[in-house]
C-alpha cells in the first residue's frame, strides 16, 4: 500500500474497503431492505459524503480547506510513553497517539470539519446530531461555526445532566443542544410516553436528530461515528502514526489498541495498519477495546440492524446488541452505542481484529495510572485502551513495540473519576 503523505500531514484520507478480501456487506433500505441507492441518502447528506459513504477507492484526496482547518493541531503528536513504561516494569516500548490536542479536546474535529465543509459547499445552513459523552457534539459545534451554520445536538440524558461543561462548550460555538429523549420529537415522545426516567442512548438521540433534518431541505444530518465516510476521515490518525513511528526507527507496531463505541477513533488509528498487513505483509495486532457494560464486538450479533431507535436508518451488518438495547450510565459515554460500526465489524468478522471487555473500575484505574506517570488526563472511553495495554504491558516481549490511540483529554469529564480517587 503506497501511501500518499506529505512531511507527516497526510494528503490523502485512506480507505480500508480497497483492500478487504472480501466486500463490506452493503447497506439496505429500511423499508424495502433492499441495497441502499445513493439517492436514498440526500435527504440527510451531501453528495460528496454519499459518494465517500459507497466508495471502493483506496484514497480520497483531503480538500484543501480541510487541510487548512486540519493544519492548526495536525499531525498530532506521537509521544513514547517511557513513565509509564517504568511505572509498569515492562520490557516492551509504549506509544500512544494523542488526539486530545484537537480545539475540541479529542479525534472527532477529523470528520466533523470535513463533514462540515462538504455540507457547506452544498448551501446546507444547519446540521443536526446526536452526541453521547459531548465530544463529538462539540466538535461538530466547532466545525459548524468555522463554515458558517448552525448546528442542533441531542445528547443522551445521562452524559447531558452528568457532563454539563460539553454542553457549554457546545454553546460557546453556537450550537444549541437538547437532552434526549426530549419532547421535541415525535421519536423522542414515543420514548418518554414508555419510560419517563430512561436514561437515553445514542440510538434514541439519531432518532430525533434525524427526524429533524428529514424534514427540512436546508437542513442536513452529519453522524460522528459507524458511517463509512467517518471511518475515512478519521484515518489521518493512523497514517500520520505509520510516518512518525518510521521517523523513531520502528516500522510496525506490534499491538494495536484503541477504543471501541460506535468505531471511529479505532478506525481511525487502525485501519492503515490493517491495509500494510494486507498488501505489505505487515503483522500488526490490533485489539478492539470496549467496555464490559456495552460489550457490542465481544457479546453481540453479528447481523443486520438499524443504527436507531425508531427504525429510521438504514440498516447495516454489524456486531449489535439490538437498537433497543439501553446500555447503563456508565461514565465513557462515547461508548454507550448498541453497535459497531460496518467495516469494524467487517474486520473482526474476517479475523483482522479482536475485540476485549474492559470493565469502568479497570479502565479508570489505568486512567490514574496514565495521567500519574504521562501527565494527561485521559477521556474516560481512551482509558479503556489503556487498561487493554498496560495489561498486555506487564507481559510484553522484550522490544515489543505497544501503540495506544489516546482518543482525547478527560480534562471536561474530572467527576467521572471522583468516585475513582
Amino acid at each position: 500500500m503506497t501511501t500518499p503523505i506529505g512531511s507527516l500531514a497526510p494528503t490523502h484520507w485512506y480507505n480500508l474497503a480497497a483492500d478487504f478480501p472480501e466486500p463490506v456487506p452493503p447497506p439496505l433500505h429500511p423499508g424495502t431492505r433492499e441495497p441502499l441507492r445513493p439517492e436514498d441518502l440526500e435527504h440527510l447528506f451531501p453528495r460528496e459524503l454519499i459518494n465517500q459513504e459507497l466508495s471502493t477507492e483506496r484514497f480520497i484526496e483531503i480538500p484543501q480547506a480541510v487541510r487548512e482547518v486540519y493544519a492548526k493541531w495536525r499531525p498530532s503528536p506521537l509521544i513514547r510513553a517511557d513513565r509509564l513504561e517504568r511505572a509498569l516494569g515492562t520490557r516492551g516500548r509504549i506509544f500512544y497517539k494523542y488526539e486530545g490536542v484537537s480545539p475540541a479536546g479529542s479525534h472527532k474535529p477529523n470528520t466533523a470539519v470535513a463533514q462540515a465543509w462538504y455540507n457547506a459547499q452544498e448551501g446546507t445552513t444547519r446540521l443536526t446530531t446526536e452526541t453521547g459523552a459531548g465530544q463529538w457534539g462539540a466538535s461538530l459545534a466547532l466545525a459548524c461555526s468555522l463554515f458558517g451554520m448552525s448546528c442542533e445536538v441531542w445528547q443522551v440524558r445521562s452524559s447531558y445532566e452528568s457532563k454539563p461543561y460539553r454542553r457549554y462548550q457546545m454553546e460557546v460555538y453556537g450550537s444549541t443542544c437538547h437532552s434526549s429523549p426530549s419532547d421535541l420529537t415525535r421519536a423522542g415522545r414515543d420514548v418518554l410516553a414508555r419510560d419517563p426516567q430512561t436514561t437515553g442512548s445514542l440510538g434514541m438521540a439519531i432518532s430525533e436528530a434525524v427526524e429533524v433534518a428529514a424534514a427540512s431541505d436546508d437542513v442536513h444530518y452529519a453522524l460522528g461515528s459507524v458511517l463509512n465516510h467517518v471511518m475515512l476521515h478519521q484515518t489521518v490518525i493512523g497514517l500520520e502514526a505509520v510516518a512518525q513511528l518510521r521517523q523513531a526507527g520502528v516500522d510496525q507496531p506490534d499491538v494495536v489498541f484503541g477504543c471501541a463505541g460506535g468505531g471511529s477513533n479505532l478506525a481511525g488509528l487502525s485501519f492503515p495498519f490493517i491495509g500494510r498487513n494486507l498488501t505489505e505483509g505487515a503483522s500488526s495486532r490490533v485489539v478492539a477495546c470496549e467496555p464490559a457494560a456495552c460489550p457490542t464486538i465481544t457479546q453481540g450479533e453479528y447481523r443486520y440492524d438499524v443504527g436507531d431507535v425508531a427504525g429510521t436508518t438504514p440498516m447495516m451488518k454489524m456486531y449489535t446488541l439490538g437498537a433497543d438495547f439501553v446500555p447503563p450510565a456508565i461514565h465513557a459515554g462515547g461508548l454507550r452505542y448498541h453497535g459497531m460500526a460496518p467495516m469494524v465489524s467487517h474486520a473482526v468478522h474476517l479475523g483482522l481484529m479482536d475485540g476485549v471487555a474492559v470493565s469502568q473500575e479497570d479502565a479508570f484505574a489505568a486512567g490514574l495510572l496514565f495521567a500519574r506517570s504521562e501527565g494527561i488526563v485521559p477521556a474516560p472511553e481512551s482509558t479503556h485502551a489503556v487498561a487493554a495495554a498496560v495489561e498486555y504491558a506487564r507481559e510484553a516481549r522484550q522490544g515489543e513495540v505497544i501503540l495506544i490511540g489516546l482518543s482525547g483529554n478527560g480534562v471536561l469529564d474530572l467527576p467521572a473519576y471522583e468516585a475513582y480517587l
